[in-house]
């Protein structure tokens, strides 16, 4: 969740650094700061607060002179926020500093551990161990390879290090296990950060540590080294994205941006997948002979990964006719699954680096079952380890609040479905030709729903000053119900919920008073009257309704006080429609009340950790 960033090379490290830093802003943190080894000794900075602060008390780091650093935005995990915790932190003699992302769960042993050896400590954190016990090791191993093995073989947890030692001014390490972390080659130099952005000015070629691979970084080049100090062969990755991709571009958030750029996502991760009026997935490694021997899917995933595998089940389960299970995966991975013979598990992760997830991911290998992951992040922890994986290609998502990857996951998903559906034997030609043409059309109609951007932004204002808001739906509008929920209350800080329509009268309606805000979603034809039902409860009570439903579906307008319009398009399909103008009132709400939108209170980008 914390964002890395170190520089080795010819020029000065600091401004490099926090131009890094502010690439990784959309990890989520409350302090950031620097080590930089000057050609004496490692000064470090560290402050409170946006990145900004730092940036102006280093003079945008020309007061840091050197050409060797690390740096850090911190997410408080242990201990609260301040520039005592703050990191990098520093052994005793300040001749060792490490940033570090992730938790080390046996730290309260090895710091009592340290402290009867005289090492002491000044801050709450963790991470304040590890540069204690690199000192320790260090002096008793002699090199800075051997002591960071020795580390690694003690401390029990998810990390991504940055590593300095005064005594060797010409190198720095870095090392992972389960979080995530990326080695750049410069024209000038070498660099560490936790996700690309980070590099795309200065580097395209990278590499993709693997679990407890310790890389050794100099001006000249980048070795990896196994946990035997033995020299790895590691192939490098060229990264393709459109630098422009990682900028706003114009755009006053990247979330708007973001939710702009859907149509592109959808594009780019089905067109490839449909060849010769046929679904291709070629990652799935399977052929159609054992995807019809599929009998049970489980759906693993967290926050709207988890709601896209919600959506999933339904389209699954009704063209394939395959049971599915959808888990949140901190539930899957600690409540000993029933996994059946035929049994194929999917997580899904943007980053493919969420703990949880990649626990799931595990958990299911270490049983003997098949894994798909469904990523966004080319090389991230799920990628190489599950069984098979499907690219979402949805470029570099940088707002907190997913758009446009959950809308690609729904796609892949999709493709999934019908692919399913049509080796089961469950699609007709006809129906399996009308499917291959509405995802094709999937770009065109949410392109045409973002030009309702201003009349939902007008609705938006109203309710701004909103205390409680309600999201309906029956079926895949429960499903989509809850990611609209989600991005609101997570950019806006409104209290919503979402609810299985059916239940209202088991309590929720309770809730519901004069003036209450109500989004109703129904694009299910066979059930636009049981919906409409539940909107005439709401409003008996005194609700207002905003209902989101099909353009066929004129009815709406005399239960429903406003009413947004989709295209026409296959039901199954429908909410990669109607999470359009859910994304967009969420913004709106959260831009008039005036919040941080790409940087969400309490949140962060990549959770690595539990």
């Amino acid at each position: 969740m914390c964002g890395i960033v170190g520089y080795i090379g010819k020029r000065q490290a600091a401004p490099i650094i926090l131009d890094g830093l502010s690439k990784l802003e959309y990890r989520g943190y409350d302090s950031a700061g620097m080590a930089v080894f000057d050609g004496e000794k490692i000064h470090m900075e560290k402050e409170v607060g946006r990145l900004k602060v730092l940036e102006n008390l280093t003079r945008g780091g020309e007061t840091m002179k050197g050409v060797l650093g690390i740096g850090h935005t911190r997410w408080a995990t242990h201990g609260t926020p301040s520039c005592v915790n703050s990191h990098p932190h520093l052994n005793r003699e300040g001749t060792i500093a490490v940033v570090h992302n992730g938790i080390i769960e046996n730290y309260i042993t090895l710091r009592k551990l340290l402290q009867e050896k005289g090492y002491e400590f000044v801050s709450e954190t963790d991470t304040e161990v590890l540069p204690h016990l690199l000192d320790y090791y260090y002096r008793k191993k002699g090199t800075p390879l051997a002591a960071i093995s020795s580390l690694i073989n003690r401390v029990e947890g998810s990390y991504a290090l940055g590593i300095l030692f005064a005594d060797h001014p010409d190198v720095m390490y870095a090392v992972r296990k389960d979080s995530p972390l990326v080695v750049g080659k410069c024209p000038d130099g070498a660099m560490i950060a936790s996700d690309v952005p980070a590099l795309l000015k200065y580097t395209r070629t990278v590499y993709y540590p693997d679990n407890q691979e310790i890389a050794q970084l100099r001006e000249d080049g980048v070795k990896f080294f196994s946990l035997d100090e033995e020299e790895q062969e590691k192939e490098s990755v060229t990264i393709d994205w459109d630098a422009d991709a990682a900028e706003k571009a114009g755009y006053e958030h990247f979330m708007l941006k973001e939710i702009y750029e859907q149509p592109r996502a959808v594009v780019n991760t089905i067109s490839p997948r449909i060849k010769d009026d046929e679904i291709v997935i070629d990652e799935l490694k399977m052929t159609d002979e054992e995807l019809a021997g599929v009998r049970r899917i489980h759906i693993v995933a967290c926050g709207s990964a988890y709601h896209a595998g919600v959506t999933g089940k339904y389209v699954i389960e009704s063209l394939a006719r395959i049971p599915v299970e959808v888990d949140v995966a901190s539930e899957f991975r600690y409540r000993n699954p029933i996994l059946a013979e035929g049994s194929m598990v999917v997580v899904i992760s943007q980053s493919g680096e969420t703990a949880d997830t990649l626990a799931a991911l595990r958990e299911s290998k270490a049983r003997g079952f098949r894994v798909l992951g469904i990523v966004n992040v080319v090389g991230s922890s799920i990628a190489r380890e599950a069984d098979s994986v499907m690219y979402t290609w949805a470029g570099p998502e940088i707002a907190v609040a997913t758009t446009k990857a959950y809308s690609a996951q729904l796609a892949a998903l999709y493709l999934l479905a019908v692919k399913l559906g049509r080796v089961q034997g469950r699609i007709g030609d006809g129906d399996y030709r009308e499917m291959l043409s509405d995802l094709r059309s999937l770009s065109t109609q949410i392109e045409l729903l973002l030009g309702q951007k201003e009349k939902i932004q007008k609705f938006a204002n109203r309710y701004v000053g909103a205390r409680d808001i309600f999201f309906i739906g029956r079926g895949i509008d429960y499903a989509i119900s809850l990611e609209g929920s989600l991005k609101l209350k997570e950019i806006s800080y409104v209290h919503s919920e979402a609810y299985a329509a059916g239940e209202l009268k088991h309590g929720t309606i309770s809730l519901i008073e004069e003036g209450t805000l109500v989004v109703a979603v129904a694009t299910q034809p066979d059930l636009y009257q049981k919906t409409l039902s539940n909107i005439v409860e709401v409003k008996s009570r005194g609700a207002f309704v905003m209902a989101v439903t099909g353009e066929d579906n004129r009815e709406m307008e005399k239960a429903a006080d406003y009413v947004i319009y989709l295209p026409q398009i296959k039901p199954c399909f429908a909410n990669s429609l109607a999470i359009v103008p859910l994304q967009l009132f969420g913004y709106y709400v959260a831009v008039g009340k005036g919040c941080d939108i790409d940087k969400p209170r309490n949140l962060a980008k990549s959770v690595t950790v539990e």
